[in-house]
């Protein structure tokens, strides 16, 4: 038996991300990205897919090797439909700016741009990078 759909609500039904999946080149390269540059942890592994799971606490990330890295097609954001580029949260400027040096250090990351704002005259600020394998990752602090 169908149960009723619920009353409807202006409250939303979700409680934000649960994770996200990233299908990736070379895994143990992406994790290093995230456990090396970010001071995310290891939550669990998989070695039959591959796949390793990462966090940094608060964000789960799924980190998917593709079956040939050889012939995997790059992600063209202009292009595909598909994750357009992951954000993540920093706590602030000063926060953003030692994110943006770790990341520039580290080795296979392309730099798009330096931290900015986000817009002419707003106080949020962001920065984005093609991590190893070219994944687009932003980074940004608080909306003001």
């Amino acid at each position: 038996m169908t149960e009723a759909p619920a009353e409807s609500s202006t409250a939303p039904l979700t409680l934000g991300a649960h994770h996200v999946g990233l299908a990736v080149r070379d895994v143990a390269e992406a994790c290093a990205f995230f456990v090396e540059a970010l001071g995310y942890r290891v939550a669990a592994e998989r070695p039959d897919y591959p796949a390793i799971f990462v966090t940094d606490g608060t964000t789960l990330l799924t980190l998917w090797q593709v079956a040939d890295p050889a012939t995997a097609a790059p992600f063209d954001r202009r292009a595909h439909v598909g994750l357009h580029h992951l954000a993540l949260g920093v706590a602030d400027l000063a926060a953003l700016h030692t994110v943006f040096h770790r990341i520039q250090r580290h080795p296979g990351t392309i730099i798009e741009f330096a931290p900015e704002p986000i817009r002419p005259g707003a106080a949020t600020h962001h920065f984005i990078c093609a991590m190893p394998g070219g994944i687009r990752i932003e980074f940004a602090t608080p909306f003001a």
